[in-house]
């Protein structure tokens, strides 16, 4: 007969797939699913702690909160309990049975049946409680909120296979309480000393006391042995921790399953007293680029657990940085609203922000690999602030990687200073170009006068470039320079200096004002060059002028795009060029000016307001 109250509910589709993936794939390292629930276990009693700052009557007379873990050998099971928090029916519905991510189903899809993604998949959506399913094929979950009594307490139940059903239950003490039902290959963990060295591997750090069931087997007597340290880790002194202790202490605040690449670990007394953990994770989340992205820090003031996603304290491009910090200064019941407008907050801001940038300015001198990963993982979001931060704007300038004509790859590994290091002597700017795609930036006509040169040239052509370049202006005292815009440096470059060559410029003159009559107000202006080799003419704009690639990102925006008005520059020497010049018939000629006008736009845009237009046109001259 089924408990009152009981119903049966299915999961939210993502949840099945995240079931089938866990308990399906080989998991080298099952013993996660331990640390995971000590961890949910130790949020539920920082949420209770806070609470508690308003409304002391939540602790109802047991003010000691902890992790309790027993075996019972007979029934094959494993009890993880607390007293934090608990779960009213509605909250275990939600938090046990839906992933509540945006974009959460289209990752499921993409994931497909790859393993040595599914091993990291627990911690991208930071739902450590299916872990339970990787050893157990039955879970049953009793949870009292700590403002319900006992008689409002649920019992929710899974073989994890679908569907999950929830009932009324008794339950005198506040908090949840997880018994996993292991399966037969999982027997190891109903081993004592197993247990006990889970642990102290991955629970030393947390402040809460995890103690294990002991039975004296002479006076049947029950003990409780406390086996963590439950001294806060950011609260000892950094001599004394050791590497593996900040790795599992990251594993625990981030639910990441990858090891951090690098952390800081700093306490600040003087003026301002705090104490910060910061790390920079290996992996970017699935949902990085998501609106609801949580990102921050975890907030606690005098050791006191007071919030989760602080974002108050880094800046938006830093948003991938996890960690902590552990303030004397700001009250206990500080609020968000508080922490927006508060002295404090802004100081310890700024602090971070700079200690994070040294982080990176660290690993990338020491560890050129290790920084490279960082900026494939990270580089994307690292340069929203050369647009955001102007106070550490050379900072962030200096992490910045690229890809350029050096080398023949699209792979960002080239710094500024790489760049100033090879500058020509003379060379006065640094040059750039900005495209759709790698392979456009690449084999743009801009770039023949400098493969010509022998003079390097940045390829971006991520859709953030164009804004990051915007907000750029020099480096190490050498200016940035776009190669598709007008420019004194590039024109010197270019300078013919022979009699016989300003003397056929010169007899070109007639033809110069025969294109601008046929183009019109098409183009702002027309004139000869001497950048190109193999390409008979190209689109350029003014230094002052938006650029084509800042109106493409206009236009994604749904904004609207003043028309950009190019210089059209054609190249004298071109066999292309040169027939359109000998060409006598007007109609005819127009059609070659057109059609040598609409290539330079479509190598330069990446597409024509009218192609069948262009393509018309270019047929009935190769009839010809």
């Amino acid at each position: 007969m089924s408990q009152p109250g009981t119903e049966t509910r299915g999961f939210q589709s993502e949840v099945k797939q995240l079931l089938h993936l866990m308990i399906h794939s080989l998991y080298s390292n099952k013993e996660i699913f331990l640390r995971e629930l000590i961890s949910n276990a130790s949020d539920a009693a920082d949420k209770l702690r806070f609470k508690a700052l308003e409304n002391p009557d939540l602790y109802g007379g047991d003010a000691e909160l902890g992790v309790r873990i027993w075996i019972d050998k007979d029934a094959g099971t494993l009890t993880i309990a607390d007293n934090g928090i608990g779960m009213t029916r509605e909250e275990a519905i939600e938090n046990l049975g839906t992933i509540a991510k945006s974009g959460t189903k289209a990752f499921l899809q993409s994931i497909g049946n790859d393993q040595a993604k599914d091993s990291q998949l627990i911690g991208q959506f930071g739902v450590g409680f299916y872990s339970s399913f990787i050893v157990a094929d039955n879970v049953t979950v009793t949870t009292r909120a700590a403002k319900a009594t006992p008689d409002q307490a649920v019992v929710w139940q899974s073989a994890g296979e679908g569907e999950y059903t929830i009932s009324d239950a008794q339950k005198e003490t506040r908090g949840t309480e997880i018994t996993l039902h292991l399966k037969e290959e999982d027997k190891e963990f109903l081993d004592d000393w197993r247990i006990r060295s889970i642990i102290s591997k991955y629970a030393d750090h947390i402040s809460l006391p995890v103690e294990v069931q002991t039975i004296d087997e002479e006076t049947k007597e029950t003990k409780w042995e406390k086996v963590n340290k439950a001294q806060a880790l950011w609260t000892r002194s950094r001599n004394e921790i050791s590497d593996e202790e900040y790795t599992e202490f990251y594993k625990h605040i981030s639910h990441d399953f990858a090891e951090p690449l690098s952390w800081s670990h700093n306490r600040v007394e003087g003026k301002q007293e705090y104490t910060s953990l910061l790390y920079i994770p290996s992996k970017a989340p699935f949902d990085m680029w998501n609106r609801d992205h949580k990102h921050g820090l975890k907030l606690y003031v005098q050791r006191v657990f007071i919030m989760d996603d602080a974002e108050q304290f880094m800046p938006n491009y830093l948003r991938f940085v996890k960690g902590l910090i552990d303030s004397n200064d700001l009250p206990l019941n500080v609020s968000r609203e508080i922490l927006q407008d508060s002295k404090v907050t802004q100081n310890l801001r700024n602090a971070c922000t700079k200690r994070v940038l040294q982080m990176l300015e660290k690993l990338a001198k020491d560890d050129h690999e290790k920084y490279l990963q960082f900026w494939r993982e990270f580089g994307l979001v690292l340069k929203e602030g050369c647009g955001e931060d102007f106070a550490n704007r050379e900072s962030i300038t200096q992490l910045l990687r690229f890809a350029s004509t050096q080398q023949d790859s699209d792979a960002q590994t080239i710094s500024l200073d790489d760049y100033i290091s090879r500058m020509q002597d003379g060379q006065e700017k640094i040059y750039y170009i900005t495209a759709d795609s790698y392979n456009a930036a690449k084999n743009s006509p801009h770039l023949e006068l400098f493969r010509k040169k022998g003079i390097e040239v940045l390829l971006l052509s991520d859709r953030i470039d164009e804004w990051m370049m915007s907000n750029l202006t020099d480096f190490a005292g050498k200016a940035f320079q776009s190669v598709s815009k007008s420019d004194e440096s590039i024109e010197k470059l270019a300078e013919q200096e022979t009699d016989e060559q300003k003397q056929a410029e010169k007899e070109l003159e007639p033809f110069i004002e025969r294109v601008k009559t046929a183009l019109g107000d098409k183009v702002k202006e027309v004139k000869l060059t001497h950048r190109l080799t193999d390409t008979p003419a190209i689109v350029t704009t003014a230094a002052d002028e938006m650029t084509t690639q800042m109106a493409k990102l206009f236009a994604a925006a749904g904004q609207k795009v003043p028309e950009v008005k190019y210089t059209f520059e054609l190249n004298p020497d071109h066999q292309l060029v040169k027939q359109a010049a000998d060409t006598q018939n007007d109609s005819e000629f127009n059609d070659w000016i057109e059609l040598l006008l609409d290539q330079a736009l479509l190598a330069e845009k990446g597409s024509l307001n009218d192609p069948s237009q262009f393509i018309t046109r270019m047929n009935k001259l190769l009839t010809k």
